[in-house]
């Protein structure tokens, strides 16, 4: 009797090249992955002993050749494991990521290979590249250089050693995160249900039911739950319940408890540093980034901090007024914030949060992205229907442009489930590049919004629908990628550029012209009305003293860790305690990511010293919009080229500032975003 074959690496014929996802199951992925390993050991090992003097073609561009089917089977998964895990698939990653980071530290610190590398480099000059192909072996070398190749063989292993257990770690804080915010749920009676809005409590009924405990409540730690409940909920104690068990994540005392886990990784992180030539962590990390120190991530937190902070305490004064003239007797914390807030914005805008959500349906919003695009960009999108996804919640879309021709594959996952992190994200089943033909990109986005109820539209707050288009913005900077290597494509860019598309393309969900097609009504069909939207551009500035704190502690508080002596014992909490007091932290707002759970950070380390790159990016993105506005139109023609040629479609073609550069003529300051949070005039 034959065994089937593994379909991860058998070849992969669903249309449009997507991996058989219906014939995958976990046991498949341990055998796929060691010949995927083996497979990619044996491309370097013909690249680093290729007898041939080295030249691009025969290193470099092998290089990128390389490792196909690991990368084939790796996205698919950890695209799994972040999207619809399960205990085998967790097993499977505590041991995988090890091995991987071995993989890669013995590629990076492989002497013949590197000898290649840095003889191109060293002759660069002569060697009559293309622009691309210059930065490329640019990027190729600098990435080598940065993971250890220039060390002496005993340094090399530290190092090595020092990367496998830091994969080991992020994995197991991650996947503590997501049990302490699966496990947790609230259900509530009839009698708790004061203040929250028709649609909330259906989508509560509905979650109650998914959960085993039908004619219940329920809400989870997922945003789109914990948040709406923390906005609206007139019981301060469930209140107080819901948000100790969103800020204590991480932090149980049990076997979840990732305390120790970070005092570890922060310590092998500075020992990575110093043995690369760094101070510390910070330093190392923000040497890759338009930033290039922690000075100047420092200088633009502080530009912000403070004005920041005085419109928070008057935010407190004018939140603690409402609570006085209601009679409680309490002083506002931190649980009561949100609450008192929308009453705030009630009062003065005559805005509600739940009143709002009616106009902002999922589908609209969807429609509302696609549509911008299409304007922006020449793109169109037609659902597909019928293709085999990992998930039957999980839609498709294939991106069309003017022409008809195929841009990319869209795939959509927008709600929440207990096998699924929180937060949202972009990630991909395959990158764009033109190495070897035209391969275009399998793109996904990954939300946790709340699902309506049977029959009902799912509905969406103002929040969500921004993310929405934030992340939206980040799959259009992966499916309009344009270039030739894999290494430049899409989002392969700064950390503190990357959220440039993503967070610029918020921009046009408060659109007049965008709200008055796309927020319709769900009950009444009718368009916002005009006095509304204008509410809503007037409360622009609304509590963005509290938004801006609670994003910048966060930002602080990892700089701080990033930049710490590690020669004594960290106690993360107290750790976490004297950054905020040393920065005035106000008692009664809380950082946006507490660091028990602060995935940004410790789950891998993509933002780790560089959770500062949201405000880094609305520098850029404040700026970047100005220059539709000079137009004149906010989908103007010529800018709108320029915007998709220098910054979606360009990938790393370019450093980065030289990439805005060519977008907008020079470079930009912090005022006009000082200006949109409110601070300046």
């Amino acid at each position: 009797m034959s065994l089937a074959p593994n379909p991860l690496l058998a070849a992969w014929s669903a249309p449009f090249g997507l991996p058989p996802f219906g014939m995958i199951r976990g046991e498949h992925f341990r055998a796929a992955f060691d010949a995927a390993l083996s497979e990619h050991r044996e491309e370097i090992a013909r690249i680093a002993d290729d007898p041939a003097p080295p030249g691009f073609d025969n290193t470099i561009a092998a290089l990128e050749r390389s490792g196909r089917l690991l990368n084939d089977v790796s996205a698919v998964f950890w695209n799994l494991t972040a999207t619809d895990t399960n205990p085998e698939l967790q097993e499977i990653e505590r041991e995988v990521s090890g091995a991987l980071s071995r993989h890669a530290s013995e590629i990076s610190m492989n002497a013949a290979l590197f000898r290649r590398i840095d003889a191109l480099h060293a002759q660069r000059q002569s060697l009559a590249l293309t622009p691309e192909q210059a930065r490329v072996l640019e990027l190729v070398h600098k990435n080598f250089v940065r993971a250890g190749a220039k060390l002496g063989e005993a340094e090399k292993e530290r190092l090595a050693a020092i990367m496998e257990r830091l994969a080991v770690l992020s994995t197991q804080f991650s996947q503590n995160v997501l049990a302490d915010e699966s496990s947790y749920l609230l259900l509530l009676d009839e009698t708790d249900l004061e203040g929250l809005s028709p649609d909330f409590r259906s989508a509560a009924a509905r979650l109650a039911a998914d959960r085993g405990a039908a004619g219940r409540y329920a809400v989870t730690l997922a945003r789109s739950s914990a948040e709406p409940f923390l906005q609206s909920s007139a019981r301060r104690d469930l209140r107080e319940a819901v948000f100790r068990a969103w800020a204590s994540r991480g932090e149980s005392g049990g076997p979840t408890d990732n305390r120790k886990t970070i005092a570890e990784i922060l310590e092998l992180r500075d020992r990575r540093a110093r043995l690369l030539g760094y101070e510390s962590f910070a330093d190392y990390k923000l040497d890759d980034t338009m930033a290039r120190t922690p000075a100047a991530v420092r200088e633009l937190l502080d530009r912000v901090w403070e004005p920041a902070l005085a419109r928070a305490r008057e935010e407190r004064a004018d939140l603690q007024a409402i609570v006085d003239e209601d009679g409680a007797n309490f002083a506002i914390a931190a649980q009561d914030w949100r609450y008192y807030a929308e009453r705030q914005r009630k009062n003065l805008y005559d805005l509600d949060q739940t009143a709002l959500r009616p106009y902002f349906q999922l589908e609209k919003m969807i429609a509302a992205a696609f549509s911008v695009a299409g304007r922006l960009f020449g793109v169109q999108f037609r659902e597909l229907q019928g293709l085999e996804l990992y998930h039957p919640e999980v839609r498709a879309f294939e991106v069309l442009d003017g022409e008809g021709e195929h841009v990319a594959l869209f795939l959509a996952d927008y709600f929440a489930r207990p096998s699924k992190r929180s937060g949202a994200w972009m990630s991909e089943f395959r990158s764009q590049h033109k190495l070897d033909g035209n391969v275009r990109p399998i793109v996904v986005n990954v939300m946790n919004f709340t699902k309506g109820a049977e029959g009902e539209p799912t509905l969406l707050s103002l929040d969500d629908a921004r993310t929405l288009f934030h992340e939206f913005g980040h799959a259009l900077h992966g499916m309009l990628s344009d270039v030739t290597y894999p290494l430049l494509s899409g989002t392969n860019v700064a950390r503190d550029f990357v959220e440039l598309p993503s967070q610029l393309f918020e921009r046009w969900l408060l659109e007049p012209a965008v709200l008055r097609e796309f927020a319709l009504h769900a009950e009444t069909g009718e368009p916002m009305p005009d006095d509304l939207l204008e509410r809503i551009v007037r409360s622009r500035h609304f509590n963005q003293g509290f938004a801006t704190v609670e994003f910048c502690a966060s930002a602080y508080v990892d700089l701080d860790l990033h930049e710490r002596d590690t020669r004594s014992e960290l106690d993360v909490g107290a750790f976490e305690k004297q950054c905020l007091e040393k920065i005035s932290m106000p008692e009664e707002i809380v950082m946006r990511h507490r660091t028990p759970h602060f995935s940004h950070i410790f789950s891998g380390d993509g933002y780790s010293a560089g959770y500062y790159s949201y405000l880094w990016a609305e520098v850029l993105d404040a700026d970047a919009f100005e220059a539709f506005k000079e137009a004149g139109d906010p989908f103007a023609p010529e800018v709108a080229r320029k915007l998709r040629d220098f910054i979606y479609a360009a990938g790393s073609r370019q450093d980065a500032a030289q990439a805005y550069l060519a977008f907008r003529g020079r470079m930009p300051t912090v005022e006009p975003l000082l200006r949109q949070r409110g601070f300046a005039d």
